[in-house]
């Protein structure tokens, strides 16, 4: 089979997505393109890999069986991708799902005149990094606060809101403070997250009273569920929240916790010109927005 890794990697996010769209928006392509490169993948290794159900996939035993070796294959080529990091050709750029706003392709297009290829690496909500720590990424697009020792770009600030299960007390709400929700179990990013599973609690405001933990979620899908099981509430950025809102979830805004801040974050003794080309075109589509 002459399979291409970024096929492999698409279907790897279907895989964890468990749902074709969603996918498509966590790596930055179109539906479309996504469904396409997905059956071409099938052609090529002679079997179907997902069911399409109404709301989403799920994996045929040929899918099944095709897993595990897709995550060989891209880690082994994650590896190949930091040697040439390395070298100052490849720049590779940790994000969690749902972020970016849009900034990463007009950035891309500023320092490819340089030669820079910049290469978008997902990385997984446990680690508050996005990869920065354990030098899978060059540059993490991530939400603040960032643990360890990182310089930081501030690309937006947003309005924190609260993801409610359906038919929820407070659902009818315009907007809440966020006393109407402190009693309330909430759902937590993994104890590994550290300090931003603190912030998403938003444990500051508790008056040194615990959070309620309703249950732990690792992406977008998997709170979505957790939503709909009714296990908690969960507070997200308003930039997020057309990812939740559905299905009878409600997103309300809640008017006293401080923004939330979406940030560029580079290792702070990582002095190589592509890392400080990729932070100054950052700066250069900041200042073009306005």
């Amino acid at each position: 089979m002459d399979v291409h890794t970024r096929d492999l990697r698409y279907f790897l996010a279907v895989a964890q997505e468990r749902h074709v769209t969603r996918a498509a928006a966590r790596l930055h392509v179109s539906q479309p393109a996504l469904s396409k490169q997905l059956r071409a993948l099938e052609r090529q290794v002679g079997a179907v890999l997902l069911h399409r159900l109404p709301h989403g996939v799920e994996l045929t035993p040929a899918g099944e069986a095709l897993l595990p070796h897709a995550r060989a294959i891209t880690e082994r080529t994650d590896e190949a991708a930091r040697d040439v990091a390395a070298a100052g050709l490849r720049l590779v750029v940790g994000v969690s799902t749902g972020v970016g706003r849009g900034l990463l392709p007009a950035v891309r297009s500023r320092v490819a005149a340089q030669d820079l290829d910049p290469r978008v690496r997902l990385v997984a909500w446990d680690d508050a990094t996005a990869g920065l720590a354990d030098g899978t990424s060059d540059v993490a697009v991530a939400w603040a606060p960032v643990p360890g020792r990182v310089r930081t770009l501030v690309l937006a600030r947003e309005t924190v809101c609260a993801g409610l299960p359906p038919g929820h007390d407070l659902a009818g709400r315009g907007s809440l403070s966020f006393a109407d929700l402190r009693d309330e179990p909430f759902l937590a990013l993994p104890l590994a997250a550290g300090p931003l599973r603190a912030a998403w609690l938003a444990e500051a405001q508790r008056d040194g009273r615990p959070a309620r933990i309703g249950g732990e979620v690792r992406s977008v899908e998997e709170t979505h569920e957790a939503l709909l099981d009714g296990r908690g509430v969960v507070l997200l950025a308003a930039g997020n929240a057309d990812a939740l809102a559905r299905g009878g979830v409600v997103v309300v805004p809640v008017t006293d916790l401080p923004p939330c801040t979406l940030v560029l974050a580079w290792r702070a003794d990582d002095r190589r010109p592509a890392v400080r080309a990729y932070v100054d075109a950052c700066r250069e589509v900041l200042a073009a927005r306005g």
